[in-house]
């Protein structure tokens, strides 16, 4: 299984997948052989991560008519199709790849992508205050999904905070992965 976290850092909430990767890299060790990928504004660049796993689980922030900072966890079959992270800096998303492996008669991975409605997309760095007292929830919600799909997990000894995180991204020497 692979986890990719697509987003833009420098436009605030819509970095969120990306600090979310980089947070559960940072903070936890996995049972099984788990990729975390940052998959940051790659889009076109991730069709091989697609074509090469059976599983992905896709972090980043959804663009819903619903109230900010509200979670969903979308299996990415149900929203092919509607171009996620269409447009704008991320080019062709990541669902738009699927559709392409489709269209070629490729086998497409079982994906599920797990996201929070955005408060703020604008060119700053970090997340909104409503996406940063949602994030344990959202990680709460990404750590559930994969031990349900048996996947265990379990905290480092020494956390990273989700400030540091977001620091890192603004430091052009800090390591994001």
């Amino acid at each position: 299984m692979t986890i990719i976290g697509i987003g833009n850092v420098l436009q605030k909430d819509d970095g969120l997948g990306v600090y979310a990767a980089s947070y559960l890299n940072e903070n936890y060790n996995f049972a099984e052989e788990l990729q975390i990928i940052n998959g940051g504004v790659e889009g076109i660049h991730l069709l091989n991560v697609l074509e090469e796993n059976d599983h992905v689980v896709v972090l980043d922030c959804l663009q819903l008519n619903d109230d900010p900072a509200s979670i969903y966890a979308i299996p990415a079959k149900e929203i092919s199709g509607y171009g996620l992270n269409n447009g704008g800096a991320h080019e062709i998303g990541i669902l738009q790849c699927m559709d392409m492996m489709e269209l070629q008669g490729k086998e497409i991975p079982k994906a599920i992508v797990i996201g929070l409605v955005p408060a703020e997309v604008s060119f700053e760095f970090g997340l909104s205050t409503e996406l940063i007292e949602a994030f344990d929830d959202y990680i709460s919600v990404v750590l559930q999904y994969l031990q349900k799909e048996g996947i265990d997990s379990t905290k480092k000894e020494k956390v990273t905070t989700l400030q540091s995180i977001m620091n890192q991204a603004k430091d052009p020497s800090g390591v994001m992965i």
